[in-house]
């Protein structure tokens, strides 16, 4: 017998070898709101149909719970590419990025016709289907070899090359019916579990919708990302004509010898979005009443320093002097820092700006002042005027970066004709395969782990452990004001997982197994393996990347 402990009860049961999760739930009696779709087994998450067979610590999981959605929208995936084939056997589904609210792909077929309502209806019809009848999903552990002898007759070209180039002796893939296809992750245990979707035509393709985190029994909402889908439709028309859409393909180049190719391609990608980003910023600076201010904002670990930088000597390059203010430098004293329920410090929160004082200075600047702009003591926690006196000379443009440049509160009173907004994302634009899209955030984490550890400031399960909070303060004071920007720029790279890899595995390691941060650890470094490393010393001093792995020219 073996002894399993239930964080949600805080209690013990005792069950033979082999009993599954699933059929160990109906014993431990806990609130339970929305279904159970998966589990954390020693921190590591795990299938219900996980079989035991030594002393585990479990705790049970909803969608609500990150790794828990993140179960859910795999098995719909699957649930989806399941009912095309079903309805188009000659269709291949494309799983491409997170977008509006859910999960943008295309449906292919062999004569290239458009998706059409029509279409989507059958789809839909099919897969309510597939729920209905309660289908299992089936996991089978194999050799890594005769696994990809079944996708290459099968004509999966994608999961070919990545399970090819991940080195691993063994991997796993599931089945739903008679198709066979490959996750990165666990599935939940049949297709009755996938209550709560939505599929919708959403531009040339698909948008599938997925349960809202809040509230699991709804559908994430629906927000239009316009300037969101232009960036991402313009970084995948390079990929494919360089012909890397999938991690395998990248892995591939890196493997012929093509890293530093791609390095130096990645680099000239994102210089030239910056000179265009100057050039019109240079081109409405010029006009009547034309722009004095660029207002830079993004989510945590962006890259928003050095692509201030970058900018700026783009735009001395169009003839024109930058100047940088930071919101940063605007924080009220800590004393008066908005604080959680919990009294701990909320320092995202618009209110941690001095946005009133903010405002005055820059409308002050742009009317030919000179005014002495404070900065931010971080060891004290105080607001320091130090001498830093400015002036917008002939010629001079001011750039303002940080977390609320672009919430219209903080410079209301300044007129439109005079701003020009950057949101600067992250949305990686390749995947690992055709059917697994990474997940957006997951550079910008590993960005952040990297950068914290080699500065002594955060520990990985440090940053780990803070990362939800980042992320629920980004999405409530930065994305719901991305697509008013005048341009976005991306600052993922084809190549950054391969070389943030080298930094992040040992780091990652470090992580306790007894904590809770190390399920996302454990995922990560999971989540990275499928990548072939590079070492860095290809990348220049000027890229984004240096910014997090060190070495940066920019101080």
């Amino acid at each position: 017998m073996i002894q399993v402990y239930c964080k949600n009860t805080g209690t013990y049961g005792k069950y033979p070898d082999g009993t599954s999760l699933v059929q160990m739930l109906p014993d431990f009696q806990f609130e339970r709101p929305f279904p159970i779709v998966s589990a954390k087994v020693n921190n590591v998450s795990q299938g219900l149909k996980f079989k035991v067979y030594q002393n585990k610590d479990i705790e049970f999981l909803d969608v609500r719970e990150s790794s828990g959605m993140r179960v859910y929208c795999r098995s719909l995936c699957f649930l989806l590419c399941k009912a095309a084939a079903d309805v188009f056997p000659d269709s291949k589904v494309y799983m491409e990025h997170p977008i509006s609210g859910g999960y943008f792909g295309h449906l292919r077929r062999e004569d290239d016709s458009p998706l059409t309502q029509a279409d989507i209806d059958a789809v839909v019809a099919r897969m309510k289907e597939l729920v209905a009848a309660d289908i299992p999903f089936h996991r089978y552990d194999v050799q890594t070899e005769r696994a990809i002898k079944a996708f290459r007759k099968s004509g999966d070209k994608d999961k070919v090359k990545l399970l090819a180039t991940s080195g691993e002796p063994y991997t796993d893939y599931y089945t739903l019916d008679d198709m066979a296809d490959y996750y990165y992750g666990k599935l939940v245990p049949s297709t009755g579990y996938l209550t709560v979707w939505g599929l919708a035509l959403y531009h040339d393709g698909f948008l599938l919708r997925v349960p809202s985190a809040e509230d699991p029994s709804r559908l994430e909402p629906f927000f239009d990302q316009p300037h969101t889908y232009e960036m991402f439709s313009e970084n995948l028309k390079w990929n494919i004509i360089m012909g890397l859409s999938t991690v395998g393909d990248v892995n591939e180049a890196f493997q012929n010898g093509r890293a530093r190719e791609l390095i130096q391609v990645a680099e000239a990608l994102q210089e030239k979005k910056i000179v265009q980003i100057a050039e019109e910023i240079n081109r409405r600076y010029r006009t009547e009443d034309g722009v004095r201010l660029v207002l830079i904002t993004g989510p945590s670990s962006s890259g928003k320093t050095t692509f201030c930088r970058r900018l700026s000597i783009q735009l001395m390059a169009c003839g024109l002097k930058p100047l940088s203010v930071s919101t940063d430098d605007y924080f009220v004293n800590r004393v008066d820092t908005p604080k959680f329920p919990d009294g701990s410090y909320d320092f995202d929160n618009f209110d941690t700006v001095d946005h009133d004082l903010m405002e005055q200075d820059i409308m002050r600047l742009i009317s030919g002042e000179e005014v002495s702009v404070p900065e931010y003591n971080f060891v004290t926690g105080e607001r320091e005027y130090n001498g830093k006196n400015l002036k917008l000379k002939e010629d001079t443009i001011l750039l303002i970066e940080g977390i609320h440049a672009l919430n219209p509160a903080l410079t209301a009173k300044i007129p439109a004709s005079q701003k020009f907004k950057i949101f600067i994302s992250t949305m990686t634009s390749i995947t690992l395969d055709d059917h697994n899209w990474i997940p957006t955030s997951d550079n910008r984490l590993l960005r952040r782990i990297v950068r914290d550890f080699n500065k002594g400031a955060f520990t990985a399960k440090d940053t780990i452990s803070n990362w939800q909070n980042v992320c629920a303060a980004e999405k409530k004071w930065i994305t719901p004001f991305q697509e008013t920007a005048d341009m976005m720029f991306n600052s993922a790279y084809l190549i950054e997982f391969a070389v943030l890899r080298g930094h992040a595995e040992p780091i990652l390691r470090s992580v306790p197994k007894n904590c809770p941060e190390y399920a996302e650890a454990h995922r990560l470094l999971k989540f990275i393996h499928y990548f072939t490393p590079i070492p860095d010393t290809e990348i220049p001093a000027t890229s984004l990347l240096r910014e997090f792995v060190g070495g940066s020219s920019f101080k």
